[in-house]
């Protein structure tokens, strides 16, 4: 066997694992048992031992004791999302990574954000938070795994609509939280999951003892599953030796009879009632198959996938040796054979499962009870192949007649006595060189040769001496030991070649991906190498503005059928093969494979024969499995660096726009502070000069702004700002602002509904006036000439608002979110105008103050709301006095 060596693919995704954050999910049967509170719980003593623990995102739901549980622990601001003439709240992925936490608590992994957020599901948010090294805490239903969304519906009649894909829980730490269902029926009748309508209805429904039973089994079983397979993962990364049986794992042995569909189909109901993964393996042996033994195989080994097991195909020198070495790397407990076909004895019928039983001592040996076709009772004799045994009995008799015409020169020169031993010569040659049947007719002929020209009395086959009749059948047996023996080599070489050409074409093929710079370049490689190496038309699709579109094929060709486009639409869309040979759309000539990176599909590969023939043979799947694995890879990566280029070109425009941006303020500030002090020096001669000596007073301060915008802009983008934060009384805030902005406002009218008791606000002075001062302006700009501005504030339970209202024509849809971009002016309305940096100095001043800033219509009437929220941990009580 050969030596355990560690497993690349387990070592790749614990090196995954290492550089990003580690996920740790708390795992539960239903609603209410506790998930939040426990991953609560142990946030708060992670806090305690020092560790940076921020809530992302936590639904209290009203309970009491959640909000508890949340209250000592810093929460994030949520992000607001408008749809549909509504403000939701969604978790804020950039002030994740901004902050920069240790951990953050993310609540209901299932979660789907809401349209217009960044990702669909908030797993998606998880993922990208992991892949910047932050540790995550989340909860998760089972009903909520995609894998068993089906199997709990059966029961439960309830089929939810969030999912989560199964690697996200492969990956993760499982923690399971389990309360029983008695007690967890209690909660429910007290009110303390539900409110008391909706807990009456679930009770009857989904809340029932039998489902909550059914749901708890599932919930310990899958953390299981997840528990055998990362330590399953660790012992290969490690290459350590053993079964681990720590879990069942059930491995089927499919061979190419008629009854190999039926083993497969006990295999699955044997590892359905261990609740155990399951491979289906097939040993490839030297030797050819007919075409009916080929069709028997894929049939099972397509069954095998259709099921949901697994698929392995091996090659070995015996079946015994490859049973062997699959049952050591799928560190499998239980090995299922069919029964063999009866034999004339009995002990040709244990002689298979005997020696596995030897071979095997911690393998559980199942044998399944099959029934084999009916054999006939005389059965046609099978015509051998004579040309082929011909054509190697040619030579081999031909080297065999120049032994004996040696043996006869050496032996008239002295008589030698082991002359014998040149036959072994003639016999070897033909073993290794064309198989065991012509190496043994070869040692037949050998010993006949012996007998008839070295044995006295010599030209007869007649043996006087007892003597020489030991040495003929001495010489047979040896023969036939010796071809045997040469045959397996032969076999052996054989089966290396064959691997070393799969090896050699998987290794070429990944040197033609490493130069490949483009999509359609990479659409012709993989059609031509999968042309060649699995013999079938290939074609390769694309997605393009939401369809997939042919990107090359080979041989060329420019479209496909109607059915052909939807079996290939269809694989895209849910990752899964689909055509000839897969479980769906069976009709179509083509097998279209998904081409995935991360989980996502990126590209479908079809293959389809000429001749009308399966696709793919089945000893050519996993060969079809590393090609589309490498082309996945080489087509991300192709992806990643167009991506990277675009990110490039955006840094160097930022860079170029960062450097113009601090030229002109630097250059203009000098020059313009003489002006605006030249001008609050100068005395009008007459009163003619006041209105024009104000007017340029004005505008100079309004220029003398915008450089002082520009000037923020600059160490916004450049990371220079240097927070000082205290304790900001905000009606004073708020008034000293309108007081800096009186020339401007003029004669319109100003409302401040700012309540005295309200709390102080943990702000930097400096920077939250100049967020008001930009709010006001841009109020004022825009809120109409005579237009009145509102400014108020309003305690809430997450916090305070400080909200900025006008009374101009409101904001256009759309532009509540890109109002905030830099240099965005809203054309086509009234509020076009202004130079687009007020509001981008506001959200950046208030990020780095972590404070959150949105705007919206009113509701009451026409006109915008800017609001400034404040989270509860920004809001210092004013103490009695």
């Amino acid at each position: 066997m050969t030596p355990a060596r560690p497993d690349p693919d387990a070592l790749l995704r614990l090196a995954e694992q290492e550089r990003s954050g580690r996920l740790k999910v708390f795992l539960g049967a239903a609603p209410g048992v506790g998930k939040t509170c426990e991953m609560l719980d142990d946030a708060l003593g992670q806090a305690r031992a020092g560790v940076d623990v921020v809530v992302g995102v936590v639904e209290t739901h009203g309970r009491v004791e959640t909000e508890a549980r949340l209250r000592p622990l810093p929460v994030l601001p949520r992000k607001e999302v408008a749809h549909r003439g509504h403000t939701l709240l969604e978790m804020d992925i950039d002030a994740i990574l901004e902050r920069r936490p240790s951990l953050v608590l993310v609540d209901e992994l299932a979660h789907a954000n809401a349209p217009g957020s960044r990702h669909d599901k908030r797993w998606q948010d998880v993922e990208e938070i992991l892949a910047a090294g932050i540790d995550v805490w989340s909860t998760l239903n089972i009903q909520h795994l995609e894998s068993l969304n089906d199997v709990v519906a059966s029961f439960t009649h309830v089929r939810v609509r969030e999912t989560v894909p199964d690697r996200l829980l492969d990956r993760a730490e499982i923690e399971v939280v389990d309360t029983p269902p008695d007690e967890l029926i209690e909660r429910l009748r007290a009110g303390k999951v539900y409110v008391p309508q909706e807990a009456a209805r679930a009770l009857h429904h989904f809340f029932s003892r039998s489902n909550l039973s059914a749901l708890r089994e599932l919930v310990l079983r899958r953390a299981a599953q997840a528990v055998d397979a990362q330590m399953l993962d660790a012992v290969r990364a490690q290459a350590l030796a053993g079964t681990w049986a720590t879990a069942d794992r059930v491995l089927v042995a499919v061979g190419s009879h008629d009854a190999a569909s039926d083993v497969v189909r006990a295999g699955r109901r044997l590892a359905d009632a261990l609740r155990a993964p399951w491979t289906a393996v097939h040993i490839e042996t030297p030797g050819e198959r007919g075409a009916q033994a080929n069709a028997r195989l894929a049939e099972a080994m397509h069954l095998a996938t259709q099921l949901g097991g697994q698929v392995l195909a091996m090659p070995a020198s015996g079946v015994v040796d490859g049973l062997a070495q699959a049952a050591a790397d799928t560190r499998a407990t239980l090995l299922v054979v069919g029964a063999p076909r009866p034999r004339r004895f009995a002990w040709q019928r244990r002689l298979t499962v005997d020696t596995l039983a030897r071979r095997l001592p911690d393998l559980a040996l199942q044998q399944v009870p099959v029934v084999h076709r009916a054999v006939p009772a005389r059965l046609p004799t099978p015509v051998p192949d004579w040309r082929r045994l011909a054509a190697g009995l040619v030579p081999a008799l031909g080297a065999t007649a120049l032994v004996t015409a040696l043996g006869r020169l050496l032996f008239a020169a002295a008589p030698i006595t082991n002359v014998a031993l040149l036959y072994f010569l003639p016999v070897m040659l033909a073993a290794t060189r064309y198989g065991l049947a012509t190496g043994v007719l070869t040692g037949l002929a050998a010993s006949l040769a012996y007998n008839f020209f070295f044995i006295p009395p010599t030209g007869t086959f007649t043996i006087e001496d007892p003597q020489n009749i030991i040495t003929v059948l001495v010489l047979v047996a040896v023969a036939a030991v010796s071809s045997q023996l040469a045959a397996r080599l032969r076999q052996q070489a054989l089966l290396a070649g064959a691997s070393a050409r799969t090896s050699a074409a998987l290794a070429g093929f990944a040197r033609l991906l490493t130069g490949v710079t483009t999509a359609e370049e990479l659409g012709r490689v993989l059609c031509a190498e999968a042309a060649r190496l699995l013999d079938a038309h290939a074609v390769l699709l694309l997605p393009t503005d939401g369809k997939l579109v042919v990107a090359a094929a080979f041989p060329p060709q420019d479209r496909l059928e109607v059915l052909d486009m939807a079996a290939a639409q269809w694989a895209f869309d849910r990752a899964q093969p689909a055509g000839r040979g897969s479980g769906t759309l069976t009709a179509s000539e083509w097998l279209f494979t998904p081409l995935a990176a991360g989980g996502a599909p990126l590209a479908v590969l079809g293959l389809a024969r000429g001749d009308a023939a399966a696709p793919v043979r089945s000893d050519r799947l996993p060969l079809l499995g590393s090609l589309v694995d490498q082309a996945g890879l080489a087509l991300e990566r192709i992806r990643l660096e167009h991506d990277m280029a675009g990110v490039r070109q955006l840094e160097e425009r930022d860079r170029l726009r960062a450097a113009l941006l601090s030229s002109i303020s630097h250059d203009l500030r000098t020059p313009l502070t003489a002006v605006v002090g030249t001008l609050r020096e100068l005395v009008p001669a007459n009163e003619d000069q006041v209105p024009i000596l104000a007017t340029a007073r004005a505008e100079a301060d309004r220029l003398q702004r915008f450089i002082a915008n520009l000037l923020d802009m600059v160490r916004i983008e450049a990371g220079a700002i240097a927070l000082r934060t205290e304790a900001v009384d905000l009606a004073e805030a708020v008034a000293s602002a309108v007081h800096d902005l009186r020339r401007t406002l003029g004669t319109r009218a100003v409302t401040m509904d700012i309540a005295p008791d309200l709390p102080l606000v943990m702000v930097d002075p400096r920077l939250f006036h100049h967020c008001l001062i930009n709010l006001i302006e841009n109020a004022a700009r825009h809120g109409g000439e005579e237009g009145a501005i509102t400014l108020a504030a309003q305690r809430r339970p997450d916090g305070l608002d400080l909200r900025v209202l006008d009374e101009g024509p409101g904001l256009p849809p759309g532009m509540a979110v890109r109002i905030f971009e830099l240099f965005t002016r809203v054309e086509g309305s009234d509020r076009k105008g202004g130079t687009g940096l007020g509001l981008a100095i506001v959200k950046g001043f208030a990020r780095a103050m972590g404070l959150d800033v949105s705007a919206a219509n009113r509701g009451d009437r026409a006109g915008a709301c800017f609001t400034v929220h404040f989270s509860e941990h920004h809001l210092r009580k004013i103490s009695p006095e």
